[in-house]
């Protein structure tokens, strides 16, 4: 892991390959057309081809739940019960009420929310099976009070779904699932198909198809984000433990080749520490080779001045996981303007926002949190304005309104407004 200062890592130009994007847009469009024009045909044709599996039918059975809930340990659904019940209790601070204004004159004026009807969450299954995505996913919808969500996972090679993913689902109450992956699942569930109903939404993570498929169907339905490569962020002072900061780095670093594991600290000898630990742990950790290609490619630890000088990189970065190591923590807290999760002391760890504390994993990634937000329920809530004028108080307005619209032009508008005054 390089050991670097914060004006070599300022000097340093990430750019996009273009060409691979292209050629994934190419494959995605493909992709999607080949859904849109043939519906179900297309997604067992992408499940042989891609997921290398002849199917049946898409949709899992009764039979399939029953099943894969006699294959997982007691001990998983005990954690899993617990991971929802603290899921639940976050998310549920989060719910936004109708709310009506009564002004002079007889004017009524307020804001109605309203949840989405259908909704559609992917749910990775490439490099590891994810149950706690499924909690995160389809909770924050349950308490918003989406009335239909349908679940989108890749088979296994024996064509099945992973119990442990299939045991969430139905401890989540998940609606339907479906056994369809990548690109063409994100197409289905944009536009539908014989077996797939369409949706108001998609969310949830996936690999670089999948982020790809959400960014084209953006616009015919709605999206949560486009989700990159996972991101750790650790700033550190002299008071971090480098057996705790590697092993945090690591976490993140075994998700996928092209994760970003970033170590921020005041104390070079505290960087040469971490740096002999990531190496240490990570030839003990059964994903080596993915960690390795992470860590090599976009592992750093950097050196910086002050404090004030790290927070302004964690600024600019704006990390999808942010652990701040440091004395003191929470008085650093108003520091960070854009991070997607922040864990404060030593004791945070970024897995504990993963699987247990309740606060949502599905995060802003790739700098997208100086714009963007965790996924919570006011992703799959809708808000309409209300508006109830008296008749007298919309004479009182009427000189101004037909004024507005006059100037625009908008004469047609005007005329509403004058046939009530007449």
């Amino acid at each position: 892991m390089k050991i670097i200062t914060y004006n070599q890592y300022q000097n340093q130009v990430t750019t996009e390959n273009d060409a691979l994007t292209q050629s994934i847009d190419d494959t995605v469009l493909e992709i999607i057309n080949h859904v849109r024009k043939t519906g179900d045909k297309a997604l067992f044709h992408y499940a042989k081809t891609l997921d290398h599996v002849d199917l049946d039918q898409l949709l899992v059975t009764k039979e399939e739940f029953l099943e894969a809930e006699n294959q997982v340990d007691k001990s998983f659904i005990a954690a899993l019960t617990e991971a929802k019940e603290n899921i639940t209790f976050f998310h549920e601070a989060q719910k936004e009420n109708s709310w009506f204004v009564h002004k002079d004159n007889g004017i009524m004026l307020g804001q109605q929310i309203t949840p989405m009807d259908k909704v559609g969450i992917y749910v990775p299954g490439g490099k590891a099976a994810y149950p706690s995505t499924v909690l995160m996913n389809s909770i924050p919808a349950k308490i918003a009070g989406v009335p239909s969500i349908a679940m989108t996972t890749p088979p296994q090679a024996n064509g099945k779904i992973n119990p442990h993913v299939l045991v969430a689902a139905s401890l989540a109450g998940i609606d339907r699932v479906y056994k369809i992956g990548g690109a063409q699942a994100i197409a289905a569930l944009a536009y539908g198909t014989e077996s797939v109903a369409k949706v108001d939404k998609i969310v949830g993570p996936g690999n670089a198809y999948v982020a790809r498929a959400k960014k084209w169907v953006f616009g015919d339905v709605a999206i949560d984000m486009i989700a990159g490569p996972s991101e750790i962020c650790v700033v550190a002072d002299e008071s971090a433990n480098a057996h705790y900061i590697a092993a945090d780095l690591l976490s993140q670093a075994e998700h996928d080749e092209q994760a970003t594991a970033i170590c921020i600290t005041t104390s070079p000898a505290l960087a040469e520490k971490v740096k002999d630990e990531v190496e240490k742990q990570m030839n003990m950790l059964e994903r080596k080779e993915i960690i390795q290609a992470s860590i090599n490619q976009n592992g750093r630890i950097i050196i910086a001045d002050s404090l004030e000088e790290a927070f302004q990189l964690v600024n600019e970065l704006a990390p999808e996981h942010l652990q701040l190591m440091i004395q003191q923590a929470t008085d650093y807290l108003s520091y960070v303007r854009h991070a997607g999760a922040i864990f404060l002391g030593h004791y945070s760890p970024e897995p504990l926002g993963d699987y247990l504390a309740g606060p949502n994993h599905t995060l802003p990634t790739s700098g997208t949190a100086k714009f963007a937000s965790p996924l919570g329920v006011y992703d799959f809530t809708k808000k309409s304005s209300i508006i109830n004028y008296s008749k007298e108080a919309l004479l009182d307005a009427s000189e101004s309104i037909v004024t507005l619209a006059e100037m625009e032009g908008l004469t047609a508008h005007a005329n509403s407004i004058k046939v009530r005054k007449k």
